[in-house]
C-alpha cells in the first residue's frame, strides 16, 4: 500500500483523537482508516536500536525541595482530585491551574478558597506551555486526556520541571521513547500516577511477595474490567467526547495500567526482569456501536459516532518476560459485569486473588486460607505506608478508598526528602507501551510483538524502589 511501516506505528498510535476529518490536535485517522491499513501494521520498535542510556533514572533522587511548588494541567476528572489531596499535604504550594475550559479552571480554584493556596488560572489553548515555563513551579501534574500526556510531560521536563502524569503516560512507542530520553537528558522525574498500585490489598501482596510468602511468582492475572458505557456516551462528562473517540479509533488494550502496574511491581519489572513480547486478541464490539446507533436514532449529535467501528468488547493480552514469567491483562469497558481488577498472583508456594471479592490468600495445598487466618496475614503484612495513612485518608475523604492520597503524599514526601519515587520513567514507558503494542498485535491477527527494553539492559541490575515500609522519609504531615 506504499505506507512506511514505522510511520504506521506512529500514526496509528495517535489515531482516534477525533473522528474522521479531525485536525491533528484531535487526531488524523478514524477507526475505518485503521482497518484499511491493517496489512501495513509492522512490528518496528522506534528508537530502540539507536537509544543509548544517557543516565540511569532507576533509583534517581533529585535534590530535596522543602516546598514543592505545584502546577496542575487539566481540571476535568482527575485534576480536582489531586488539588484536594495536595491542599492537605505539608510543604505543597499550588501555584497554577490550567484548563481550556474557563468554568472548570475557576471552579477548581474556588475549591481552594480559605486555604493558603492562591494559584494563577490559565485557560488559553496554549497556556499549558506558559505553566511549564514558569520559574516558580517544581512539579507539573498532567491530568489532561491521556493522548496529550507525553507531549506535555516532555515539554515540562525540558523546562526543568518534575512531572507526575496520569495514566497512561503515552500512546505511541515514539512517545514512550521521548519520555525516556527527555528524563535521562534533563534528570527530572517522570512518574506515572498509577493509583491502583496503592490499593491496600495490592500493597499487602507486594509486601508478601517481597518476603517470599508466595515463593517464586511465575504468573499474574490482571484487568481493568468495568463498564464505562454511561460515562463514555455522556455529553457532559468528558471534554469533546474524547474517551468515546479513543474507543472508536484504537484497537487492543487502551487502558492497561490499572491492572498491570501492581503486578509489574510485584514481579520487579525493569528491576530484575522485563517485558519481552506480547500477543493480544480482541473480540468484536458487541455494545458500543449498537449504543451509538440507538442514541443516534433520536439525537443527531450521535450520528457521526454511529458510523464508527469500535474496539472490541474484550481485549486479552498475554505478556512473557525475559525470565519466562507470564502476565495476562484484560480490558472490558462495555459489558455490565461487576468491576474487576483480578490481581491474581501465582507463585510456587502460594497465591493471591483480589477480584471477584472477597480478596483471598492461599499458602499452598490448593485452598484459600480461612477468614480468620486472612485477618492475621493482613495484620502481619500490611505495609507501613498503609498503616500510616489509611485512617488519615478516611478522615479527609480521599478518593479511591484513600489510594489517591497515598500516591500524592508519597510523591511529595519523596521530592521533599530527595528520595527516589515509587515509579520511574521506565515504568511509565513500559506499562504505557502495551497500548500501541497490543494494537499492533491485534491488527496483525494476534502475532507476537516484541516489547522494547526501555532501560537498555539496566533492568538486570536495577533495584526495587517502591518504599512501602517507609524506611526513608515519611516525615511529611497530612493536614487534616
Amino acid at each position: 500500500m506504499g505506507i512506511n511501516r514505522r510511520d504506521f506505528v506512529v500514526k496509528t498510535g495517535l489515531a482516534g483523537l477525533g473522528l474522521a476529518g479531525g485536525s491533528l490536535a484531535h487526531g488524523s485517522l478514524s477507526a475505518d482508516d485503521l482497518h484499511r491499513r491493517e496489512d501495513a501494521a509492522g512490528q518496528d520498535q522506534p528508537g530502540q536500536t539507536k537509544h543509548t542510556q544517557r543516565f540511569n533514572m532507576s533509583g534517581f533522587a533529585a535534590p530535596p525541595l522543602e516546598r514543592v511548588r505545584v502546577a496542575i494541567i487539566g481540571l476535568g476528572q482527575r485534576g480536582p482530585a489531586h488539588i484536594y489531596n495536595m491542599k492537605h499535604i505539608e510543604g505543597v504550594q499550588i501555584k497554577a491551574l490550567c484548563d481550556i475550559r474557563p468554568k472548570k479552571a475557576h471552579a477548581a480554584k474556588a475549591k481552594l478558597a480559605g486555604s493558603a493556596h492562591e494559584p494563577d488560572v490559565y485557560t488559553g489553548e496554549e497556556d499549558w506551555k506558559k505553566v511549564c515555563e514558569r520559574d516558580d513551579v517544581d512539579l507539573v501534574v498532567v491530568t489532561t486526556p491521556w493522548y496529550m500526556h507525553a507531549m506535555m510531560s516532555v515539554y515540562a521536563m525540558n523546562h526543568g520541571k518534575h512531572v507526575a502524569s496520569e495514566v497512561p503516560a503515552a500512546g505511541t512507542l515514539d512517545e514512550c521513547w521521548q519520555l525516556v530520553e527527555t528524563a535521562e537528558q534533563t534528570r527530572r522525574h517522570c512518574m506515572m500516577m498509577e493509583n491502583y498500585c496503592y490499593l491496600p490489598f495490592q500493597l499487602m501482596t507486594l509486601n508478601m511477595a517481597r518476603q517470599g510468602v508466595f515463593g517464586e511468582v511465575f504468573h499474574a492475572d490482571c484487568a481493568y474490567n468495568t463498564s464505562k458505557m454511561r460515562n463514555n456516551f455522556s455529553k457532559n462528562l468528558y471534554w469533546d467526547m474524547w474517551w468515546l473517540r479513543q474507543y472508536a479509533a484504537r484497537r487492543g488494550n487502551i487502558y492497561p495500567t490499572h491492572g498491570l502496574g501492581p503486578v509489574s511491581t510485584i514481579m520487579n519489572i525493569n528491576r530484575g526482569d522485563r517485558f519481552e513480547f506480547l500477543v493480544s486478541v480482541e473480540s468484536a464490539d458487541f455494545m458500543m456501536n449498537a449504543r451509538a446507533r440507538e442514541l443516534a436514532a433520536t439525537d443527531e449529535f450521535f450520528r457521526p459516532f454511529a458510523k464508527e467501528t469500535y474496539r472490541g468488547s474484550m481485549s486479552v493480552t498475554t505478556i512473557r518476560t525475559s525470565r519466562g514469567r507470564t502476565i495476562m491483562v484484560q480490558h472490558d469497558a462495555s459489558s455490565p459485569s461487576p468491576h474487576n481488577l483480578i490481581h491474581g498472583i501465582h507463585g510456587t508456594k502460594g497465591a493471591a486473588l483480589y477480584d471477584p471479592q472477597p480478596p483471598r490468600i492461599s499458602l499452598g495445598n490448593g485452598a484459600w486460607v480461612s477468614p480468620a487466618k486472612f485477618e492475621k496475614l493482613k495484620q502481619k503484612y500490611t505495609p507501613n505506608i498503609v498503616k500510616k495513612l489509611s485512617e488519615l485518608a478516611s478522615q479527609i475523604g480521599a478518593g479511591h478508598g484513600g489510594t489517591d492520597l497515598l500516591e500524592d503524599w508519597h510523591l511529595i514526601d519523596g521530592l521533599r526528602n530527595g528520595l527516589p519515587l515509587d515509579q520511574d520513567v521506565y515504568d511509565a514507558a513500559a506499562w504505557s507501551s502495551i497500548v500501541p503494542l497490543s494494537q499492533q498485535s491485534v491488527l496483525n491477527r494476534s502475532d507476537s510483538v516484541d516489547i522494547p527494553d526501555f532501560t537498555v539492559g539496566a533492568w538486570k541490575t536495577n533495584k526495587p524502589n517502591m518504599d512501602i515500609m517507609l524506611e526513608r522519609g515519611g516525615n511529611t504531615k497530612i493536614l487534616v
